[in-house]
């Protein structure tokens, strides 16, 4: 089923501009870039003056505070700190251009030095040059600046009602070179936001709540179609993204996988194996090979140019230092403040939530305490912000395509729950930020169409230790108690700290000092990199210890969502049922019967592909079922999907699926998460493509293969990837039939 919103019925076709299409410049050199930043502001308008007033005001207000309440720094008058406060913007405006120039030659070491230091050097010069103002050393005026910065956004933030559009202007002035360089031209670049985690019924109910006023705009003007496509399984971020950006989702059959050639785990969010399946990935054609960008994703789409992209923080090219873009956010203090008195409020907020929910008994819910805290800011905060500004130095530049993973929603909605208020707060405010973008593309040297998608949906439930009392590793150990068998889990959810792991990573991979700290502080990986195989014998506790992607254990338990592989590594090949039986007799059978199981996946000789439930088989080979279909209750594409997945390479011997819970229609995630994305079952499968409704998609969009040849056929349509050749895909490696 297609669903597609109200509003003006979509025209015909894209029309085609007749413009020659006009190719992104190349990125400066950076004696060039220096130069540029070098060059002195001027005063453009009226408007720029009064902002420039009200902003002076601003400051002497807030230092006068931070001189009051810091020790160690005192004025005389009211008048000196006014001096102070103009003498400090003056500095500002002459000197931190050419003190991001430099850092941007020296690397990253430069840069976060810099973020560091630069207000605290330009605040005690502009202190002590000051008369009637006095300054007990550097040190006094380092914390002060901090303090004064802090307070700023505070102040910034409450006189603006926490809008953005300060932050999306003072990012749009630091592009104003990226601007000067661009090539004007007619044909219109394309924004694809990635909206993690968004599922088309909440979608469809918050545009006609009005919750989301920019897409809900969209979708009443008739300006943008509202359109559902079918995440097909796996429904995960690495398998959508891998489908969408490159056609390829075939490769990928879970978040993470055991591959018994190698005997090794992958885990798709992690900076070395993300590595390894984009190279199996790419064929030069992905989405964003016609000189497009990617940001925070999780591979390229064949980008030339890749920023906070877990695959290719590890590649060669990735040692080159950080754009202009990193050196900016993390320079300026208005950005780096911002964001971690933002950041604060973020942790702060979360822990008010969590204790909400505890109090208010709400079911079902997890815990929401220890790094979680820290990483929800990271994702809700600092990068949304990082990505905002990557976005608009990009558009301003008048690069034709980008596409950037905005996983804030997503991040809350695995520990809140997808409907819960902070989940829907949270795509308020990517909606506001969608809606900051759109006006920031006016001021681009090219026109500008946003495109925004999702890689998935997510479903709800308690999880299936909390309804049972065991972990699905527990249960499979109990079940093959007796034979010496070890059994290993990758059950963590590593996908949460899969933002935080590309920022550090990134700045890991460079040369230098920098570099060289953050590798030692991160003992050489970057977070979660080494993956864990928490492996103990079925006969007693004795731990096997962690492994870096490989395993000695008789069998490996995975888990996304509410699917879950079981891979017995001493078999070559997929095993059979018969083959299973003969090794662990009464395991699939004891499996079929858990009510935290909805299905068990396995080839047999006999039959061929099967899916078990306790009360019927469904003979996937044969089409036929027997007694009460297992398939029944997750809709009418679910044979197919199964029949699919079961036919990709490296799918586990025993694929396990939770049960959809009647009265509820929740899910059970064999990973600790409340909201949760993987299997079948809920909204999880149920994507989204909001897109302008002079563009036609087809109906229905069958998974995240599909969305990728629409997104071409569209892009092509405006004049993009003329120089491309037409992609051979190589078919996608398949799994043991029999």
């Amino acid at each position: 089923m297609c669903w597609r919103s109200a509003g003006s019925p979509p025209r015909a076709s894209v029309s085609t501009v007749q413009d020659a299409p006009g190719t992104a410049p190349g990125p400066p050199s950076r004696s060039r870039l220096g130069w540029r930043l070098l060059r002195r502001r001027r005063l453009r308008s009226w408007t720029e003056l009064r902002r420039l007033a009200l902003s002076l005001l601003l400051s002497w207000l807030v230092l006068s505070v931070t001189i009051a309440v810091m020790p160690g720094v005192g004025a005389t008058r009211r008048g000196d700190v006014l001096v102070a406060a103009l003498l400090l913007g003056v500095l500002s405006a002459a000197f931190q251009p050419a003190v991001t120039a430099l850092a941007l030659v020296v690397g990253w070491a430069g840069v976060l030095l810099a973020g560091l230091f630069t207000e605290a050097i330009l605040f005690y010069a502009a202190l002590t040059l000051t008369p009637g103002i006095t300054v007990d050393g550097f040190w006094s005026a380092f914390w002060a600046s901090w303090v004064f910065s802090l307070l700023v956004t505070i102040a910034t933030w409450l006189v603006t009602a926490g809008d953005d559009t300060a932050f999306l202007t003072h990012m749009l002035r630091q592009s104003r070179h990226a601007r000067a360089a661009a090539a004007p031209t007619l044909v219109p670049g394309v924004i694809f936001l990635q909206v993690d985690g968004l599922s088309a019924p909440l979608l469809r109910w918050s545009i006609r709540s009005g919750d989301l006023p920019t897409m809900s705009r969209w979708v009443r003007s008739g300006s943008h179609t509202a359109a559902q496509w079918q995440v097909q399984l796996p429904s995960t971020t690495p398998a959508s993204q891998a489908g969408v950006l490159h056609g390829r989702s075939a490769e990928i059959p879970a978040f993470r996988w055991y591959e018994k050639e190698s005997g090794r785990l992958l885990v798709s969010n992690r900076p070395r194996d993300a590595l390894v399946i984009q190279e199996r990935l790419s064929d030069g054609h992905g989405l964003l090979a016609d000189g497009g960008v990617s940001i925070s994703n999780i591979f390229t789409g064949d980008a030339p140019t890749a920023l906070l992209t877990m695959s290719a923080v590890t590649m060669p090219r990735a040692g080159r230092g950080p754009s202009r873009g990193y050196a900016t956010f993390f320079i300026n203090p208005y950005g780096l403040a911002r964001s971690l008195v933002l950041s604060v409020g973020e942790m702060l907020k979360e822990r008010h939530q969590g204790r909400r929910q505890r109090r208010r008994g709400v079911e079902p819910r997890i815990d929401r305490r220890g790094s979680y805290v820290a990483l929800r800011a990271v994702t809700n905060v600092l990068l949304r912000d990082l990505n905002a500004g990557l976005i608009v130095e990009q558009m301003m530049a008048g690069t034709p395509s980008v596409y950037c993973d905005f996983t804030d929603y997503d991040e809350i909605a695995h520990h809140a729950g997808p409907t819960r208020p902070e989940s829907l707060a949270s795509l308020e405010g990517l909606d506001h930020l969608i809606g900051v973008l759109q006006t920031a593309a006016e001021q681009a040297p090219r026109p500008y169409e946003l495109v925004v998608l999702s890689d998935h949906g997510q479903s709800q439930g308690a999880t299936f230790r909390q309804r049972y009392g065991h972990t699905l590793e527990e249960l499979v150990r109990d079940l093959v108690a007796g034979r010496g068998t070890t059994v290993a889990a990758a059950t963590d959810v590593a996908e949460t700290a899969g933002p935080a792991n590309t920022l550090l990573s990134q700045v890991g991979q460079q040369g230098g000092a920098t570099g060289k700290v953050v590798r030692r502080a991160l003992r050489g990986r970057s977070v979660g990199d080494e993956v864990h195989l928490e492996g103990r014998s079925a006969d007693g506790p004795d731990l096997l210890g962690p492994a870096t992607g490989q395993s000695d254990a008789d069998v490996v338990v995975i888990a996304s969502g509410n699917l879950a592989m079981i891979y017995f590594t001493g078999f070559a090949g997929r095993m059979t049922q018969e083959e299973i039986d003969t090794a662990y007799p009464g395991l699939v059978t004891s499996l079929v019967a858990h009510p935290g199981v909805g299905f068990v996946v396995v080839r047999t000789v006999r039959h061929g592909l099967v899916v078990l439930g306790d009360g019927g088989t469904h003979y996937l080979d044969e089409d036929r079922v027997t007694g009460r279909d297992p398939l029944g209750p997750f809709g009418e594409r679910a044979p197919a999907e199964v029949r699919r997945h079961a036919g990709l390479a490296n799918v586990g011997d025993l694929v396990v699926n939770s049960p959809v819970y009647p009265g509820t229609g929740e899910v059970a995630a064999y990973e600790e998460l409340v909201g949760n994305h993987g299997g079948l079952g809920g909204w999880q499968t149920e994507g989204v493509l909001l897109h302008p409704s002079a563009w036609t998609a087809d109906c229905p969009l069958v998974g995240a293969d599909a969305v990728h040849r629409q997104l071409v056929r569209w892009l092509s349509a405006l004049g993009h990837r003329s120089g491309l050749a037409e992609a051979v895909m190589p078919p996608p490696r398949g799994g043991r039939a029999g």
